[in-house]
């Protein structure tokens, strides 16, 4: 805990931003706006000047809170909480706790748009919700924030063709007013994007729906060169024969990109570690149908190196520990 508590004073300042400075007008919403003509219109991820936008094709206004930012925090405020209760910070546990519930329950009652099965991309300056369909709602089932039941209407619409293109899910999903497959984040397919919701889906044990995405992020690659994804792809639908349309400017490598090929499976194999409890974990494993056999080295927990084999057999999975030079347990964990 030496690490936690020589960050706890920037811990706490970051708290009192994201309550504070960052929740200008008082709503609960962690929102940006620019301060002035020269800066970014919009400043998450996605921060092109058209990313973020109405079902109509409007460009959203004033101060815009997204949908995957709310998310963050409210992962923030519960890993936090955590530490706080190892820090012996009882009453600064509970709060946070409480005050990521409440987020929960706002963001469900702003953000979730029945119409489309799935989260807004955002709320405008007019609390008005952008009623785009997104990957930015793959986003939300990775920090935890969405209900079950929700999450896997999500997941459904997120592997459908007009998300998933073949080689991975679009940004903005076909047919939406400002889709183009060829655009910065309005269709095209970014591979830091798809691992994190590649996280999302194993969050919530969606994990057959995993396949299809790891399988064609892994498709991909074999057309890229160093089979190294750069930054973007474009959102063309996949060919027979044909592999996916370069975005002609992407940065390659790019650090984001990086998390490709380590993410989805970490996400399909359930890979968790238990520094307290001195345990590397598979929860619920599975391995996706083109990929008989994982090799794992150099895992560490404390003082512990762990080498493992992770061999498909059909629907399960069998676990070989090939070197464990230390105390650390290791097993495979099933849980609905």
């Amino acid at each position: 805990m030496a690490t936690v508590t020589a960050l706890w004073p920037a811990i706490v300042a970051a708290l009192n931003w994201i309550d504070g400075a960052g929740d200008a007008d008082g709503d609960g919403f962690v929102e940006y706006r620019r301060a002035g003509d020269l800066g970014l219109a919009n400043q998450g991820w996605k921060d092109s000047h058209d990313a973020i936008f109405h079902a109509d094709g409007r460009l959203a206004q004033g101060a815009i809170a997204l949908a995957e930012v709310q998310g963050y925090v409210y992962a923030a405020k519960r890993v936090i909480a955590r530490c706080a209760r190892r820090l012996g910070q009882s009453e600064a546990a509970a709060k946070l706790e409480t005050d990521a519930a409440k987020l929960a329950e706002r963001f469900e009652a702003a953000l979730w748009c029945p119409e489309i099965d799935t989260y807004a991309l955002a709320l405008d300056g007019a609390k008005e919700p952008c009623r785009v369909r997104s990957s930015n709602a793959g986003q939300v089932l990775f920090t935890g924030i969405a209900g079950a039941e929700r999450a896997g209407l999500v997941t459904e619409g997120l592997l459908q063709p007009r998300f998933f293109s073949g080689w991975g899910i679009r940004t903005i999903a076909k047919g939406e007013s400002r889709y183009n497959p060829m655009s910065y984040h309005d269709g095209s397919i970014w591979p830091h994007d798809n691992a994190l919701i590649a996280l999302g889906l194993a969050r919530f044990n969606h994990k057959r729906s995993l396949d299809k995405l790891i399988g064609g992020l892994f498709d991909a690659a074999t057309y890229m060169e160093l089979r190294r994804l750069p930054e973007l792809f474009c959102g063309f639908e996949r060919k027979r024969g044909h592999g996916p349309t370069l975005y002609p400017v992407a940065c390659s490598p790019q650090a984001w990109a990086s998390a490709r090929p380590f993410t989805p499976i970490e996400a399909a194999l359930g890979l968790q570690f238990d520094p307290f409890g001195g345990a590397i974990k598979l929860l619920n494993p599975r391995l996706p149908q083109f990929l008989d056999e994982v090799i794992l080295r150099q895992l560490r927990l404390g003082s512990s190196r762990v080498d493992l084999r992770i061999r498909r057999h059909d629907e399960t999975v069998s676990l070989d520990i090939l070197r464990n030079t230390g105390n650390a347990m290791v097993s495979i964990v099933h849980s609905s």
